[in-house]
């Protein structure tokens, strides 16, 4: 039974089967868990198209709204910008909820807020009812940030994890993209009925959403929380790639929530703490080492997410190209539906490389790639406000930064985002410690976006793009110094890895030392 055990450890480890049987080389099995893990990941991460939808549609019916309702560009910002802040309240509420009610119900209850608050937007007859909608369709999009990326890590298996957690960010995409194109489609409508029509729409996905999470399956690491082991066993079965492997992470699962290994029942007796109770102590007031660094990382990736201006670029394109010397409404909301099919493609591309070549090299690739583009974006932007007359090769190079801009930011610190600080933090901690960070993440965004045309004001829209250059060039050093490299790792990994700061490649080393003289000793038993 040992040689059993340790044979399976070792193959999960090493990813070789050190003994291999007709099984090991069934390849249905395989596809059919890795299918089923994807169906999850994408259901969960279709939560994501909702806000999306709401920021590319907002980008275009502001233009519409602002001449029907006769409202200035201040009340423009503010419509903008207070979604995100209105998001606070659903993710302040999401993990506690999440712990409560289960991952799956959290996201049907994420896609039911949406939905109210779509159609209060759509039927608004004044500026005070639309901003109503808005708050309502905030606390839904708050919900859905934080759980869709925590539900799809702690479903996942770590071979594909970085691929599965990234979803979220792509269907945000998707989600500009589709507001792009409802911009476009109903400008031509009149005034008073395109933006209500616009915004409408927006209700419909999470319907869908809402019936289509009913057929997943909750999260397996919720279930043990719960102290319902069987259960668990169940989902990991169908999530995992073996059973050695399924048993594996129900063991880590069963570990990291202080149930014993041995403890085999269906359903076991578990701590109260299960329902989230005491976990605000040890993430703020007596954090470890490891969970201070976790926070840290965490909390600072989604800080310079939106404070390197990706708000901005997405939300006010029509405003930027129009800047650039774009003058018609038309040609506005064409470049940017180019803007959104980019984002989308590039996004894509990323999905396929976080597994790949890990998140390191492609989080620093995109950081410089942003620097490099909001500076020229600057450049091109002060070249054109100080000219009289068009200036075609400026006009064309702001608008191949812009473009530049959000496929790199949507290669890398787009989806890594997501990824990571859904993946670092403990069990115990994970929900809240995601939902702390969605919350730094709106918060910026909220500033961001109820800022930039004020701020385009006074520093002139070139000086905008010039900081937020410099914002990402301090992220690039910050991501440098803090952030190990988590390819691969198991959930339970992390711990280890972090801790050490700028230190982390010790730990690294560590980690693979130990499962490396593991692997030995296994190799001298066989």
């Amino acid at each position: 039974m040992e040689m059993t055990d340790r044979r399976a450890e070792d193959q999960a480890i090493t990813g070789q089967a050190q003994n291999t049987s007709i099984a090991d080389f069934d390849p249905p099995k395989k596809a059919k868990t890795k299918k089923f893990a994807i169906a999850c990941g994408v259901l969960a991460s279709m939560t994501s198209i909702l806000l999306g939808y709401d920021i590319g549609v907002m980008s275009g019916a502001s233009l519409f709204i602002k001449e029907n309702l006769k409202i200035s560009d201040v009340q423009v910002e503010i419509l903008n910008g207070t979604l995100n802040l209105y998001s606070l309240i659903g993710s302040a509420l999401a993990g506690r909820t999440s712990d409560w009610i289960g991952r799956r119900y959290t996201i049907v209850l994420a896609g039911t807020i949406f939905f109210i608050g779509a159609l209060l937007m759509g039927f608004a007859p004044n500026y005070a009812f639309l901003m109503f909608g808005r708050f309502v369709a905030g606390v839904g999009v708050g919900y859905a940030l934080m759980i869709a990326p925590v539900y799809t890590a702690e479903i996942s298996p770590a071979s594909y994890r970085g691929f599965l957690t990234s979803f979220p960010e792509v269907f945000v995409n998707i989600g500009i993209l589709l507001g792009y194109v409802s911009n476009y489609a109903f400008s031509k409508l009149p005034i008073h009925l395109n933006w209500r029509i616009m915004l409408g729409v927006g209700a419909f996905p999470s319907v869908i959403l809402a019936v289509g999470v009913l057929a997943m399956p909750e999260s397996p690491r919720w279930l043990v929380m719960q102290g319902r082991l069987g259960d668990a066993k169940r989902v990991l079965q169908k999530t995992s790639e073996s059973i050695e492997e399924c048993q594996l992470r129900l063991d880590d699962i069963k570990e990291a929530a202080g149930i014993p290994k041995e403890s085999n029942d269906d359903v076991v007796q578990v701590s109260k703490r299960s329902h989230g109770e005491g976990v605000w102590k040890e993430l703020l007031l007596h954090p470890t080492p490891a969970v201070r660094h976790i926070l840290i990382a965490a909390l600072g990736i989604h800080f310079f997410e939106q404070s390197s201006g990706i708000d901005s670029v997405v939300l006010y394109s029509p405003r930027i190209f129009e800047k650039a010397g774009i003058t018609s409404y038309d040609h506005k909301l064409l470049a940017t539906v180019a803007v959104g099919v980019v984002k989308t493609i590039c996004i894509l591309v990323a999905t396929v490389f976080l597994d790949k070549f890990g998140r390191r090299p492609l989080l620093l690739t995109s950081v410089a790639g942003m620097v490099f583009s909001l500076s020229c974006l600057g450049a091109g932007l002060t070249i054109v406000d100080q000219q009289h007359g068009k200036i075609m090769w400026a006009i064309v190079l702001c608008i191949t930064m812009v473009l530049l801009n959000v496929a790199f930011f949507s290669i890398g610190l787009g989806p890594i985002t997501w990824v990571y600080s859904s993946e670092i933090f403990p069990l115990q901690l994970r929900a809240q410690g995601c939902s702390m960070g969605v919350a730094v993440n709106r918060v910026t965004s909220g500033v961001i976006s109820m800022t930039f045309i004020s701020l385009y004001k006074a520093i002139t829209i070139g000086g905008a793009f010039f900081l937020y250059a410099g914002i990402a060039a301090v992220g690039w050093v910050f991501f440098y110094m803090l952030y190990p490299e988590t390819q691969g790792r198991t959930l339970e990994d992390m711990e280890v890895l972090f801790g050490k700061y700028h230190k982390w490649r010790e730990a690294n080393a560590l980690l693979k030392k130990a499962k490396q003289a593991d692997g030995d000793d296994k190799g001298q038993v066989h």
